[in-house]
């Protein structure tokens, strides 16, 4: 791809905004510093976009109307060198009250504001709203400009607006008066800036990528483009993403204009992407796998400052750059469940400004922050639940452990898509447990076993599905994990050792009683194994002659041939007093036996050691060891 992806579009040259050769050339000047991104915040016609065209020398309004009336009603994008040689790109958004949306959109993703007021005008209503915005969606870092310094005594605005950001939570704001038209104060604004980005925290290269569109346009020979504030991570032509769970892949990357191959946040950038997508301002590209999809959220609830509760039942939430209806249900004081419209990729710990967009000129309408705690929240169907959800979320953080006591069971890949990576050691293929659960269930399972052979005396051991389902496991692999002495794992079944012992004790009595009349008629003729008619009559069937056979009351040399126990040792016995070697036969004559039993008997004692083949014909016993 040659040239800038947007080189030949009406509204401006580069994929973030306009400003034609002298963007080129400052582009050009910015040189390898990192980069930060700082959006601007005040009242109408404050001077905003007036003050970021004296820092950058660039057209922040992108529209013709924008420029013709002289009211930003988008969000602009223009960028600079700072004295330290730190680049710093602008997100200049509307101050007009009707595209309070808008501005959330361009603040959303940054993490330090410049705040501008005029000195002639003052504390202005969306001053205030601004303000309230910016403390509801937690930034932290900023600094203050008195705009229109020519007009006016700064100073009264200075004191004023600099005690509204302290009580805010912006803490003691670096204030300055300027003037975008003279351009007094622009060299010390410039080098309050540099202390500004030279104080926020730097971000994590290597953390997962939610990219939140703020624009979205086709280009002729290149396709789909989106730009957007980049807080964290890396992006790199040929990654794939994901957005609204389609895949895509970067096919170029521009950074302030430039095409570079890698970019890490904080940074303003363009992408051009490959896929099946139509994305929008609000969508968001992000790392697949790393972020839960959601449109159920149990949150936190904070309200704004000059709002009351109880908060309306239908408002509209904002994140990123994304503005989503929503549904509230209280749970509790301060606990609500959100319904999205529409799905959002979120991590527990995100923040969400609630806004009523409907409500009339002088009422607040950022009414609350809300905190997510869980991106799963459990269905709430008993009554009571949600009360006792509420108080569950009252001592709940944004950590695996307060996960797992909600979800009791969660995998290492589930965990980091909620935005909490697993501590400590998974108790069974990459599975996590709450550790109060976990010791309940292993204090289950020996109990489950026991019931099972109770309820099943005639097999050997649990079924590990039977335990899955019994213990409400999510994994056969749980199960087995679970498995202590006395209990054992063996051949996809749970024992409780202790469980078999010689003789007919813990057979059913039926079983038992046909048993002792089996062995009965072994005592007289101990080689002559009963016939399938006899052991029907008894009631020995596979099952019941599996049992008797586990519990070391029968010995089984074959299918449907059982000897008593010891039978196979007393064989070997009198085979010893034969001349050595011997034939079937007889061996057969020895043991007074048919050969029925007598074939089968031999294999036995071959296997065991007893007795070892010399050749098609003949056997030897084996001299005793030791």
């Amino acid at each position: 791809m040659s040239g800038p992806l947007m080189g030949n579009r009406r509204m401006g040259n580069g994929l973030m905004g306009a400003g034609g050769a002298r963007r080129c050339r400052a582009a050009r000047a910015l040189g390898e510093g990192r980069m930060h991104v700082v959006a601007t915040a005040g009242h109408v016609d404050h001077g905003k976009s007036t003050l970021v065209r004296a820092l950058t020398g660039m057209e922040p309004d992108r529209l013709e109307e924008e420029r013709r009336r002289g009211l930003t009603i988008e969000l602009g994008y223009a960028w600079t060198a700072l004295p330290s040689g730190e680049r710093v790109a602008f997100v200049d958004v509307p101050g007009h009250e009707r595209f309070l949306g808008t501005m959330l959109a361009g603040v959303g993703p940054v993490p330090a504001v410049m705040f501008v007021v005029a000195a002639d005008e003052g504390w202005m209503p969306q001053s205030e709203e601004h303000l309230v915005a910016l403390r509801t969606l937690g930034v932290r870092h900023g600094l203050l400009a008195v705009t229109r310094a020519d007009l006016a005594d700064p100073a009264p605005a200075l004191r004023d607006a600099r005690d509204r950001l302290a009580e805010a939570g912006l803490g003691a704001v670096e204030a300055l008066a300027v003037s975008g038209r003279t351009g007094e104060g622009l060299d010390g604004l410039r080098a309050a800036l540099d202390r500004l980005v030279a104080a926020l925290p730097a971000p994590d290269p290597d953390a997962p990528v939610r990219l939140w569109v703020d624009r979205a346009f086709s280009v002729r020979g290149s396709g789909t483009v989106v730009t957007g504030t980049l807080p964290a991570g890396r992006v790199q032509t040929g990654d794939e993403l994901e957005l609204d769970g389609e895949p895509v892949r970067v096919r170029a990357l521009e950074s302030l204009k430039e095409h570079v191959d890698s970019v890490t946040g904080v940074a303003r950038v363009a992408l051009n992407l490959r896929g099946r997508i139509a994305p929008e301002r609000g969508h968001a590209l992000v790392t697949p796998g790393a972020w839960t999809t959601t449109d159920l959220a149990d949150v936190r609830v904070t309200l704004a400052e000059g709002a009351r509760g109880p908060l309306p039942a239908r408002l509209t939430a904002h994140i990123g750059s994304a503005s989503v209806p929503c549904e509230v249900r209280p749970l509790g004081a301060e606990a609500a469940r959100l319904r999205l419209a529409r799905p959002l990729p979120l991590h527990l710990g995100d923040a969400l400004l609630l806004r009523d967009p409907g409500r009339g000129q002088g009422e607040p309408r950022v009414l609350a922050r809300a905190t997510v705690l869980d991106v799963r929240p459990p269905e709430l169907r008993r009554r009571g639940a949600a009360r006792e959800r509420a108080k569950a979320l009252a001592e709940a953080s944004a950590d695996a452990a307060s996960l797992l006591r909600t979800h009791l069971l969660l995998r290492d890949g589930e965990l980091a898509a909620m935005g909490c990576p697993p501590e400590g050691r998974p108790v069974a293929a990459g599975w996590h447990a709450d550790p109060d659960h976990w010791s309940g269930l292993s204090a289950r399972l020996p109990e489950a076993v026991r019931r099972y052979a109770a309820d099943h005396p005639l097999e050997p051991g649990m079924p590990v599905e039977a335990a899955r389902h019994e213990l409400g496991l999510p994994d056969r692999r749980l199960v087995t994990a679970l498995v202590r002495p006395p209990l054992t794992a063996a051949d996809g079944r749970i024992i409780m050792s202790g469980r078999a012992v010689a003789g007919t004790a813990g057979l059913p009595a039926p079983v038992a009683r046909a048993v002792r009349a089996l062995l009965d008629d072994l005592a007289e003729a101990p080689f002559q194994a009963p016939e399938a008619g006899r052991l029907a009559a008894l009631g020995l069937g596979p099952r019941e002659l599996a049992a008797a056979v586990r519990a070391g009351a029968l010995l089984r040399v074959a299918e449907g041939v059982v000897l008593a126990p010891g039978a196979d040792t007393r064989a070997a016995a009198l085979l010893a007093r034969l001349p050595q070697p011997f034939t079937v036969s007889q061996a057969r004559s020895a043991l007074g036996t048919s050969r029925r039993v007598a074939v089968p008997l031999l294999e036995h004692l071959d296997r065991t050691g007893l007795t070892e083949r010399m050749d098609e014909v003949h056997r030897r016993c084996r001299p005793p060891r030791g």
